[in-house]
């Protein structure tokens, strides 16, 4: 019902095939991107008001409807509305039934799609967690724009962390932990290397940051389980899940982590699989540029990279971004399938930008690829998909089919049904705290503290039965004995002081310093 019920050219079965859209006069073939193929990524590009997000919802609901999960996030709040069905009395409904007659989309109608809504805030959807130690030392760096020096001191504390046994499940874990390095500094920088107590307080304050944009929901448990965004329904259709990212783009280098971190997860998770018959998940990242902005060259690796292999774990990864000059080139080489909206050449730099992006496509003699990526109309785009054996197809101007859910935002009331009835509902929605980094130093400092508080009384006993003996009271030999036997010490206690900078730190409004305890540390072991 949801894919072009045609033999496509060459004689592909098209329930192997998603229709994209076709054309009228003066347009190319129909255009259909083969399942076989959809995990060799792709590329959505235009400039605003193309029609970028239409494309992103018709391909989101045809990958659904062929039993593909998808992963997509919703940077302008509109695309919950693939949860309902399209209707006839809307107003661009005479318009959409015209397209579809006019490219041949023939099995055209309404319909809604099964959906999932997360957010990373927990407010508009269930809450998406990873834990601090999931995330690694890479992807935090970055989230955390930090400098080399300063990741040199975050990866001794992955190292600290594993070595020791101490979770890192929250920030508040990260946080107390960098507190103990700071205190213990010189003994941790003889085995690991110099850490410098400005590294760390600039640290903590880029972790402040984070935490005053919402950031601390991110990171705790129970973490993402990625069963869970690749479910089947019954019915064999693909379930959608849609990351509510309007209010995260506030915070874009924590969007950007996030879907970063998810992608990376994905990767190191799923086992593979070879050349499916059709992905086991499509992963669509929206506002792509936000990924490359001044990354380092270590991260844009580990991006190539990821794109490279993950296509063998069954994951097709589809960028989403206003000019493909966006996206590095080595990334850019491996999107195969691609829907090129208008793009706009008022300056210099736009044009070289054009005349690039028309250069990666396969030239049809019949236009000129430079001028139909500069003229194509809302709605439609310039495309290419692979064809037979990954080869990429003849470029061709294309009318994108309608979408059959609901163009627009679901209301709030119906948004709240969905995720009422939500087979996640329940799983992620209460946080859960155990026993991590943070709990483990405080009970460690707590002994010290107790420790401290007891060799003060003994201090203290010893100070009065020396007063007594000055005074020249009469004490019994085995008092005297045990008296004389242990030295002198001078009061105030200097443990009893530590003792009181211990309890003080616990106790602090923000009850996450941790002080180092006068009777250990942290290589104790575990």
């Amino acid at each position: 019902m949801y894919f072009h019920k045609k033999i496509c050219s060459g004689g592909t079965p098209v329930s192997e095939t998603i229709f994209i859209g076709g054309g009228g006069e003066g347009y190319g073939v129909p255009q259909e991107l083969l399942l076989k193929y959809a995990n060799r990524h792709g590329l959505i590009a235009g400039a605003t008001g193309t029609g970028k997000t239409v494309t992103l919802q018709i391909l989101a609901e045809s990958f659904s409807a062929q039993g593909v999960p998808v992963f997509l996030s919703d940077v302008k709040g509109d695309l919950s509305g693939l949860a309902a069905s399209g209707t006839a009395d809307f107003k661009l409904h005479e318009a959409f039934t015209s397209r579809a007659e006019t490219i041949g989309f023939s099995d055209y109608s309404y319909d809604a799609f099964p959906v999932t809504f997360w957010d990373l805030f927990g407010e508009a959807g269930h809450p998406v967690r990873t834990t601090v130690a999931e995330m690694g030392p890479l992807l935090l760096s970055r989230l955390l724009e930090l400098t080399e020096a300063q990741e040199g001191v975050l990866n001794i504390a992955f190292r600290v962390s594993d070595e020791q046994g101490l979770p890192l499940l929250d920030l508040k874990d990260l946080q107390a932990l960098l507190v103990w390095l700071g205190q213990n500094s010189g003994e941790v920088s003889l085995r690991y290397g110099n850490i410098s107590k400005a590294s760390i307080g600039a640290i903590q304050r880029r972790l402040l940051v984070i935490e005053n944009q919402g950031g601390a929901k991110f990171f705790g448990e129970p973490a993402l389980d990625l069963a869970d965004i690749m479910a089947v329904e019954p019915d064999g259709r693909g379930r959608i899940n849609i990351l509510a990212a309007d209010k995260l783009m506030g915070a874009p280098r924590l969007y950007a982590t996030a879907l970063l971190w998810l992608l990376s997860e994905l990767f190191e998770e799923l086992p593979e699989v070879g050349d499916p018959d059709k992905p086991k998940l499509v992963f669509f990242f929206d506002e792509a540029h936000l990924l490359f902005d001044d990354a380092p060259k270590a991260l844009v690796d580990k991006v190539e990279q990821v794109a490279r292999l993950i296509r063998s774990k069954g994951v097709g990864v589809y960028f989403i971004t206003q000019n493909p000059d966006d996206i590095p080139e080595d990334i850019l080489g491996q999107l195969g399938n691609r829907v090129q909206h208008a793009l706009r050449a008022f300056t210099a730099r736009d044009r070289k930008a054009l005349r690039q992006a028309a250069e990666t496509y396969r030239e049809n003699p019949r236009f000129s690829t430079e001028d139909a990526i500069r003229e194509v109309g809302v709605g439609e785009a310039v495309t290419s998909m692979l064809i037979k054996k990954g080869m990429p197809g003849v470029v061709e101007r294309t009318l994108i089919r309608p979408p059959s859910s609901q163009l627009g935002p679901l209301d709030a009331g119906a948004r709240k049904a969905i995720l009422a009835a939500s087979p996640m509902s329940g799983k992620y929605d209460v946080a859960v705290d155990r026993a991590s980094a943070f709990e483990m130093l405080g009970k460690r400092a707590e002994a010290a503290a107790k420790a401290a508080e007891e060799a003060e009384a003994k201090e203290e006993d010893l100070s009065a039965t020396l007063q007594e003996y000055s005074a020249g009271r009469r004490y019994s030999g085995a008092r005297v004995g045990r008296s004389t036997a242990r030295p002198q010490r001078k009061a105030p206690s200097i443990g009893a002081e530590i003792g009181k900078v211990v309890l003080k730190e616990l106790k602090g409004t923000t009850g996450r310093r941790i002080v180092r305890g006068i009777l250990g540390g942290l290589f104790k072991g575990r």
